[in-house]
């Protein structure tokens, strides 16, 4: 079997496979085989120096996590594109966190009341029923949603309570960074800006379980609300 241990492209994806694990945006070489269209057997090949790394599976590394083709050939030091791999990384804390009585700053929608969410969230009096809390060190008027379902996993999985800032109509958005987004239905989803000119017409909305999911488009005009996730409470370890 050759060796291609000095093939600089071999040399720079092992780099970026160390980057990826320091920032939790993979757990393990088969979460990184998934996303590239691989296998487990693969990715350890490549690593150790067995074979290179194809066209195909540069072009799904640098989709899925933001990392610059430029360092990938040689031609830069910096791993990842401009506001990467921060979109990655959703600060992760116990649901013990959550405080009652005294400032309670962060409103909770649970999962059952998230239909009456998209369609009341104007309404005081909805709003005025719902349970509040607050996290120490977490200030400013926050929403917080019950995640019902697998789409996001791992990011965020089945149960898990996401603490949001909401976003101003026209204030930028990042690509590929986690938000609640309001139609006539609630979703935590990755976002992409479609632009028609310089306005932002569309979000394509994407799933980090995108085996299951696909992503799939929403105009503009048909959001209610857009909030950036800015903590995750989980009941699980946190590691």
């Amino acid at each position: 079997m050759g060796d291609f241990s000095d093939n600089i492209v071999n040399q720079r994806f092992s780099r970026v496979f160390q980057e990826l694990e320091k920032y939790n945006l993979i757990k393990g070489k088969s979460d990184l085989a998934k996303k590239l269209g691989t296998y487990n057997h693969v990715i350890n090949s490549i690593l150790k120096g067995q074979r290179n790394i194809t066209v195909d599976q540069l072009q799904k590394l640098f989709l899925a996590y933001g990392v610059d083709a430029n360092y990938i050939f040689g031609n830069g030091d910096s791993i990842f594109m401009d506001g990467y791999p921060a979109y990655g990384e959703i600060p992760t804390r116990s649901i013990l966190d959550r405080e009652l009585g005294g400032r309670e700053n962060i409103t909770l929608v649970p999962a059952k009341a998230l239909a009456g969410y998209a369609t009341e969230m104007q309404d005081d009096k909805f709003l005025e029923n719902l349970q509040k809390f607050s996290i120490p060190n977490m200030a400013g008027e926050l929403m917080a949603f019950e995640i019902n379902g697998d789409s996001m996993t791992p990011t965020i999985t089945n149960g898990d309570i996401v603490v949001c800032e909401a976003i101003e109509r026209g204030q930028p958005l990042r690509d590929n960074n986690v938000y609640v987004i309001v139609t006539d239905v609630v979703v935590a989803k990755r976002i992409q800006q479609v632009r028609e000119g310089n306005n932002v017409a569309r979000l394509n909305l994407i799933s980090d379980n995108d085996a299951v999911y696909k992503p799939y488009p929403v105009e503009l005009e048909e959001v209610r609300q857009i909030l950036k996730v800015k903590c995750r409470l989980t009941s699980y370890a946190i590691s």
